[in-house]
């Protein structure tokens, strides 16, 4: 799979922690930065992410910051992308399985290298169950006016 990476400075260890972990899984993983702990904006990594899975150059995103809600936040004002804010293997399945998510969000200050890796493995292990979850997820991208 073709996974997108983005963090703030909060993130950047897990961040790097979890991209090698997935390049150990054998997933062509696209770093976004930040590269540094200096200081940066959340909102700028979680756009860049959002737009890389909008575009289809990576299938799913991984957005880090401090909490997690931030760079959530972000990646979530771009219509096409249902980012997940989770914290443990059982959130991380369902977010795939009954909402279609397309990136998952992790809170570094919140969230162990050992947990994030469970949540990843769940994330992507998990399909979209389809059935009555399609109309309700069509309705995510397309809201009343």
């Amino acid at each position: 799979m073709r996974i997108a990476i983005a963090s703030d400075h909060a993130a950047v260890d897990l961040k790097a922690e979890l991209r090698e972990y997935l390049i150990g899984l054998g997933h062509e993983v696209a770093d976004l930065g930040p590269e540094t702990a200096d200081r940066v904006d959340y909102p700028d990594y979680g756009y860049k992410l959002a737009s890389v899975v909008a575009d289809g150059t990576a299938q799913y995103g991984v957005a880090l910051c401090g909490s997690g809600i931030g760079i959530s936040i972000a990646v979530n004002r771009h219509p096409r992308l249902r980012c997940a804010l989770v914290s443990e293997p059982l959130s991380a399945a369902l977010a795939r399985e009954h909402n279609d998510a397309n990136a998952i969000a992790m809170g570094a200050r919140l969230t162990g290298v050992d947990m994030a890796r469970a949540c990843l493995d769940a994330f992507l292990g998990t399909e979209f169950g389809g059935g009555r979850h399609g109309p309700r997820v069509d309705k995510l991208s397309n809201p009343p006016a």
